[in-house]
């Protein structure tokens, strides 16, 4: 770790990454933010299972996504911390020529960059350190390792509610889509405001110094998928997209695939 990047890592500060990893039951947090997961938990147990069922949308859309779909490039922005079943682990099991370009710029996850510089011989992983409200940079430099004249795979997965204002995540979300070629798909999944309990614990989360996350209207969610063609089951709650099995608990987030026409 280089001296500026352990100036910028603040230990005594919650981190939301670290907490998500927490409630994955990884060992990258420290005490601060397990503390604040606790407290979370506490109002809300079920945000543990919402960050599983998160991270099992992730597998069966990439999975869906490197197999049937045909896709070969993915672009996965707010990259979180490495833990099991990352997209280029699932993407180059189905297809193991699929080149995948990571989007983050905390530096916390630049520190874990190095185990997500991994691929398959015949495909590519990379880290873009960048933001993703900057779409010029996004995509330009992303270009140097995918193919902007072929389909590529977008990843929002848990990361816009960190925008608070829904009309920006819908630009920013919008102008990146553009920049893709026909035939891309936009995959994303996010919290959502569908339960009194979980409302508390964001804004219990909001306050404990963490940088914030806005829960959206399920309505508002769904039309960061406007102008883009809807992959069967649409919009639905995280465990409802296309189950692998029966056990489909409730969670407060909510999944979608869509493909530019």
């Amino acid at each position: 770790m280089t001296d500026d990047l352990a100036a910028k890592l603040n230990t005594a500060v919650p981190h939301s990454a670290r907490v998500w990893n927490y409630w994955l039951g990884g060992k990258d947090n420290f005490a601060v933010d397990r503390a604040v997961g606790d407290q979370v938990r506490a109002v809300f147990p079920e945000i543990v299972e919402a960050a599983r069922q998160s991270r099992a949308f992730l597998r069966r859309a990439v999975t869906y996504l490197a197999g049937p779909a045909g896709i070969r490039q993915f672009l996965d922005i707010g990259t979180g911390l490495p833990t099991a079943d990352n997209t280029h682990q699932v993407a180059q099991r189905v297809a193991p020529d699929a080149r995948i370009v990571y989007v983050d710029n905390d530096p916390l996850v630049l520190t874990h960059a190095r185990a997500l510089l991994t691929s398959t011989p015949e495909g590519v992983t990379r880290y873009l350190d960048a933001d993703l409200s900057d779409v010029d940079a996004v995509i330009g430099e992303a270009g140097r390792t995918l193919d902007l004249n072929r389909p590529i795979a977008l990843m929002m997965l848990g990361v816009m509610g960190h925008v608070e204002d829904t009309a920006v995540v819908r630009s920013i979300v919008d102008a990146l889509v553009a920049r893709l070629p026909a035939g891309s798909y936009l995959a994303m999944s996010d919290g959502t405001a569908t339960s009194e309990r979980v409302i508390e614990s964001h804004r219990q989360y909001n306050e404990s110094g963490a940088v914030p996350y806005h829960l959206r209207e399920v309505d508002d969610f769904r039309s960061f998928f406007r102008g883009l063609e809807l992959v069967e089951p649409g919009v639905v709650p995280l465990p409802e997209w296309r189950p692998e099995d029966d056990d489909r608990p409730a969670v407060d987030g909510y999944c979608g695939v869509a493909r530019k026409r």
